[in-house]
C-alpha cells in the first residue's frame, strides 16, 4: 500500500484583511496538473522475435485511456482559477510528439516526451522512475493517470510512480473532486461505490467511465502546432542511463512461443434440445 505522504505545498487560499474597504481578498496559489500519458501501437499488437518486445515501428495512438485522464484535466482547469497549466508528460521516441498533439489540441498547455536510446526496453521499474524523476522535476501537485495502457494492459504504473514520489494514490476514479488541498475519488465497487479522499499533493488513476473526452476542434489543431513541445534525454532528468532500459529493468524476457492449439471442437445445434446434448457431452467428457 503507498504510503500518505506529507503535505509539501497545500492549496488553500491565504486570506487577507482590506482594512480600507473593509472586504476580505483571497490569493489563489497557482496549481499545475501534470498528465502522464502513453504512445501505443494503433492497430494489431505483434510483438517483435527479435528483440522481444512489442513492435512499435508503426503508427502510434494516444492511448485512450489517457485520454480520459487528460479530459479530467482540463475540466479542473476550467473549473478552478487557481490551476495554472495542464502538462502531458511521457517517455518514448521522439516520434510520439505527434499523437501527444492530440492532448494540445484538446487544450492542454504544453507536452514534455523523455526521450533517450538508452530508455529504449525499459520495464515497469525503469518507466517508472524515469516518469518519477520528470514528474519530480515538473513538480505538479496533481498527477493523473489513466487507468491502464491498451497494449499492455498492466494497470500499475501509476502505483510503482506514487511509491516513487512518496504522494497519496487513488485509482479506478470514476469522479473526481477537488476542495481545501483535498481530492477525493469516487469509484465503484461490486457491493456499490468507494469515496476515497487524500491530501495533495496526490496521484490519481482515472477510469474510462470518469468522463466522455472532448474532441478537438480545428483551432485547437492548428494550435497544437504553436504550443511548447519539450524533448529532454535522462541526463536532463536527472536519471543514469543504466538505471533505464534493459540495463535497469527487473524483469527480461526470455523466449517467445506460439500459444498451444486448441483442442477439438463440437458444435451443437439448439433444435430445442440443446440442454440435453450439452448435459450429454459434459457426462461423456466425465465433466459432470
Amino acid at each position: 500500500m503507498v504510503p500518505r505522504a506529507v503535505v509539501r505545498r497545500e492549496i488553500t487560499a491565504a486570506e487577507g484583511r482590506d482594512r480600507s474597504r473593509g472586504l476580505t481578498c483571497s490569493i489563489l496559489r497557482a496549481m499545475k496538473i501534470a498528465v502522464c500519458v502513453k504512445v501505443v501501437p494503433d492497430g494489431q499488437l505483434r510483438l517483435d522475435p527479435h528483440s522481444k518486445r512489442l513492435d512499435r515501428s508503426g503508427e502510434g495512438t494516444l492511448n485512450a485511456f489517457d485520454v480520459n485522464a487528460v479530459e479530467e484535466a482540463l475540466k479542473l482547469k476550467e473549473s478552478g482559477p487557481d490551476v495554472e497549466e495542464v502538462v502531458i508528460v511521457s517517455v518514448g521516441p521522439e516520434r510520439g510528439l505527434e499523437a501527444m498533439r492530440k492532448a494540445l489540441a484538446m487544450g492542454a498547455d504544453r507536452v514534455l516526451l523523455v526521450s533517450d536510446e538508452a530508455a529504449a526496453g525499459s520495464d515497469l521499474v525503469a518507466t517508472s522512475r524515469v516518469l518519477g524523476a520528470a514528474l519530480e522535476r515538473e513538480g505538479a501537485e496533481l498527477v493523473l493517470f489513466g487507468q491502464q495502457a491498451g497494449d499492455s494492459d498492466g494497470a500499475v504504473l501509476w502505483a510503482a510512480v506514487a511509491d516513487r514520489l512518496q504522494r497519496p494514490l487513488i485509482s479506478q476514479v470514476a469522479e473526481l473532486t477537488r476542495e481545501n488541498g483535498k481530492v477525493r475519488g469516487k469509484r465503484q465497487t461490486e457491493y456499490g461505490y468507494d469515496v476515497l479522499e487524500a491530501p495533495l499533493p496526490a496521484v490519481i488513476a482515472v477510469s474510462d467511465a470518469i468522463n466522455e473526452p472532448r474532441y478537438p476542434s480545428l483551432k485547437g489543431i492548428m494550435g497544437a502546432k504553436k504550443k511548447p513541445q519539450e524533448t529532454l534525454s535522462l541526463a536532463d532528468v536527472g536519471v543514469d542511463s543504466g538505471e533505464a532500459g534493459e540495463a535497469g529493468s527487473r524483469t527480461e524476457v526470455y523466449a517467445l512461443g506460439d500459444p498451444p492449439a486448441r483442442g477439438d471442437t463440437v458444435k451443437i445445434e439448439d433444435d430445442g434440445s440443446g440442454a440435453e446434448k450439452i448435459v450429454q457431452f459434459l457426462q461423456e467428457k466425465k465433466a459432470l
